[in-house]
């Protein structure tokens, strides 16, 4: 391999230097995943070892090198039974990632399933509800002005977040995915009270208004009438049954909006019916 430049008696080539930022990736998220633990001084701990192994061995200290190598040679294990929490939590942030979610085709039926079901049964207790889903693109300054949550989608986690009693229950709940990013999120109000020929609560003026805004779809259970109503692309549907909902959600909900001219003037047309 060609030689780029030499450190002393090393010799560093191309492949060397993506070896290196691999490594240093991998370490700098196995740190972050871990940072704040415990676990994180133990981590630090075994990678001072390591380098000491590794300059003992590149300056020929043999006997240093002999000691570290018996710790190294049991460090994999000793790794293994003292990250495993935080192993376990790299791999869940690895199977949330967007690339893997591209195996997992039965994501967006669970997520359509759950915010069914959860919505429904928050509208037969006439508890009100506001639930943004997020498609192509995230709302991060959204979800900052609330609550950060990042947990698994499931009924009764939403459930327990619009309880009445509940801190959390006021603003928006963000959903990515199947993950609840926040809670209590405070969303950019739509500007007329009035949209066809009805009046607009608070919880339906902010679905729209964000809707209208960022890629998302709102679900709206309502707390006087227990109605649900879905916000899209500024265009909100009223009264809608359970099995409308299930099916406009897992058909639209990791759809992306319409980009270029064509979008734009459907989505005009859209909003003009």
């Amino acid at each position: 391999m060609f030689e780029l430049f030499k450190i002393g008696f090393l010799s560093i080539n191309f492949t060397d230097i993506i070896d290196i930022l691999l490594v240093t990736f991998i370490i700098y998220k196995l740190y972050t995943v871990i940072r704040g633990t415990i676990a994180a001084q133990i981590f630090i701990g075994l990678i001072f070892v390591l380098l000491l192994s590794f300059f003992a061995q590149a300056a020929y200290l043999k006997a240093l090198s002999f000691l570290l190598r018996l710790i190294t040679d049991i460090w994999v294990i000793a790794f293994i039974i003292l990250f495993q929490p935080e192993i376990r939590r790299l791999l869940v942030m690895l199977g949330r990632s967007p690339v893997m979610r591209i195996f997992n085709k039965n994501v967006q039926y669970d997520i359509s399933n759950i915010l069914t079901e959860a919505a429904f049964e928050l509208a037969q207790n006439q508890h009100g509800a506001l639930i943004v889903v997020v498609r192509s693109a995230g709302v991060r300054g959204i979800a900052e002005t609330g609550e950060i949550i990042n947990a698994v989608a499931s009924k009764n986690l939403l459930r327990a977040i619009f309880f009445p009693r509940s801190p959390l229950h006021d603003g928006a709940v963000v959903i990515k995915g199947n993950i609840i990013e926040a809670a209590r999120c405070t969303l950019p109000l739509y500007q007329d009270t009035v949209k066809d020929g009805l009046t607009l609560g608070m919880r339906h003026r902010a679905g729209l208004g964000i809707s209208e805004t960022a890629d998302v779809i709102s679900i709206i259970v309502s707390e006087e009438t227990g109605s649900i109503s879905v916000a899209d692309n500024g265009i909100l549907k009223r009264g809608l049954s359970k099995e409308f909902l299930r099916t406009y959600l897992a058909k639209n909900i990791f759809a992306e909006r319409e980009k270029g001219i064509k979008g734009i003037f459907d989505l005009f047309s859209k909003q003009n019916k």
